[in-house]
């Protein structure tokens, strides 16, 4: 399994970053809100962003924290989301909590998150819907 995270592998696109806000599907697990959507056309890899609010972590420094935890937690664990099905997502996870969590907090919610996205498109229609 290859750890890195390169920049393909990155949402930087801002025409892709428009389309996942305004077409993508979400759900919230804490301290998480995750926009998912998956692509028709073929792209080579998933790819993803990461995003802490100015608002809820005032000072810089504690959003870089956050988001280095977050690339990290994803990094290590994206081989989960390789499992499921072949179609490839553009994926944003935006942290919503005003409080700095560890890794330790963070990487079981990040394994739940990418599990969730690689199960089958039924099972998360479904659970969107509660």
């Amino acid at each position: 399994m290859d750890y890195r995270l390169p920049k393909n592998e990155r949402l930087h696109s801002k025409k892709l970053i428009k389309e996942l806000f305004d077409k993508g599907s979400s759900f919230f697990l804490y301290p998480f809100k995750v926009l998912y959507l998956s692509l028709e056309e073929d792209s080579e890899t998933n790819q993803v962003l990461f995003s802490v609010s100015k608002r809820k972590i005032k000072k810089a420094v504690g959003r870089n924290y956050i988001k280095r935890r977050m690339r990290e937690a994803y990094r290590l664990n994206k081989s989960l989301l390789l499992d499921g099905e072949n179609k490839k997502k553009l994926i944003a996870f935006v942290y919503v909590s005003s409080e700095r969590e560890s890794f330790q907090a963070i990487e079981p919610k990040m394994k739940k998150i990418l599990k969730r996205l690689a199960a089958p498109r039924e099972k998360n229609s479904k659970r969107d819907e509660e």
